[in-house]
Order: structure tokens, then C-alpha cells, then sequence
């Protein structure tokens, strides 16, 4: 663990952090990282990032068919026509967080993305637009690095942005989580199996505009 990689039961060496739980190395190997350009999955990544917030990314994870389901999948254009009979629907669920700020964040945040994607055609193409420059990122990605940055310059000037535009639970650490999550940086540790495919699939990537 001295340099935050472990090897796994499958023999393949990884980050430490999905350690052997089956599910959460299936999202570390098949999802975190990866870029997305997908406005759905956009949006369901930055709100769920949010309601991460005080809890462990594992018990999201765990709960996310449960949250697709209670957040119309998180198509924002529904989820921003949400009233007070959903919030009351969503409070007494117990398959999600039931914390009232965060629903309510939720739905306020699904009505910024309507007004984010008509101002920039896709919630992709904003979110790309923030994409940290070459000179942002350390030569080598270690574990030093990664434990040393809950934030980022770039994830800090992001979460600024969004807060401008009256998104809410978007502060800089989770906003890095999210810019983790979706790709937007590749975070996977020198040495994980998958660090290398995830540069090579970012590099292919074509950037939303």
C-alpha cells in the first residue's frame, strides 16, 4: 500500500481504493475514469458526487439503480419539472439518501442544466471546455499526488463556475470527484492496470464542442 496500489484476487494490480469488493472493482476498472460525453451520465455523475458528500462513494454506488430509478433516471428535464409531491416521494424513499438539501439540490441543479445546455448545446460540451491544460497535471499520477489533492486549480475554478450559474453542492472537492469520475482527468495511479487504457481512450476521445 506504500505506493496505493494492491493486487487484486484476479491478479491485476490497481488502485488500492476498490480493494476486493466485487462491484466497486467493476467500476474502477469499467467506468471511473473513462471519458463520458453522455449528457444523462453527466448529470447523474455531478449529482451523485453530491450526494456523496459526508458519505462514503461505496454506499452511493451501492444505491445508484436505486437513485436512477427515483431520479427518472436522471433525465434533467424531468427531474427539473420536480415539485413538492416528488420531494416528499423522494424523502420517504429508502433506497436513496433521504437528505432534503440534497434532493432539493438536485432538481434546483436539473434546471441549470436546461439552461446550461441551451446556452452551450450539451452539458458535455461545457464541461469539456473545462478540461485541465497539460501543464496543470503532474509528470507522473502517484499516490503522493493523489492523497496530497482533494482539489485541483482546475476543479476550483469549475466549481466556481457552476456556483455562478446557481448549482449547488458543487464545491471544489466534489467537483474533482466528478472531473475524476467522468474522465475529465485520469487519476489511476502509476501502475494500475488500467491507468494506460484510460490514457490511450482519452486520447481517442473526440471533445465535445
Amino acid at each position: 500500500m506504500d505506493d496505493g496500489l494492491i493486487e487484486g484476487e484476479d491478479g491485476l494490480v490497481r488502485c488500492f481504493w476498490p480493494g476486493n469488493l466485487p462491484d466497486y472493482v467493476a467500476y474502477h476498472d469499467n467506468e471511473w475514469g473513462l471519458p463520458v460525453d453522455n449528457d444523462h451520465r453527466l448529470f447523474e455523475k455531478i449529482c451523485l458526487e453530491g450526494f456523496q458528500s459526508g458519505l462514503s462513494w461505496l454506499t452511493i454506488l451501492r444505491k445508484r439503480e436505486n437513485f436512477r430509478r427515483a431520479f427518472a433516471g436522471f433525465d434533467f428535464e424531468k427531474v427539473a419539472r420536480f415539485d413538492d409531491d416528488d420531494i416528499a416521494r423522494l424523502l420517504a424513499d429508502p433506497g436513496i439518501v433521504r437528505h432534503r438539501g440534497k434532493i432539493v439540490s438536485t432538481i434546483n441543479n436539473a434546471k441549470r442544466a436546461l439552461e446550461m445546455r441551451d446556452e452551450f448545446g450539451s452539458l458535455a460540451a461545457f464541461f469539456w471546455r473545462h478540461e485541465p491544460q497539460a501543464h496543470e497535471r503532474p509528470e507522473r499520477f502517484t499516490w503522493e499526488v493523489l492523497r496530497a489533492n482533494p482539489t485541483t486549480p482546475a476543479s476550483v475554478r469549475l466549481s466556481k463556475e457552476l456556483k455562478k450559474r446557481g448549482w449547488t453542492f458543487v464545491g471544489p472537492t466534489t467537483v474533482y470527484a466528478f472531473c475524476q469520475a467522468m474522465g475529465l482527468v485520469n487519476d489511476h495511479i502509476e501502475g494500475c492496470h488500467c491507468r494506460e487504457r484510460n490514457e490511450a481512450a482519452r486520447a481517442a476521445f473526440v471533445r465535445p464542442v
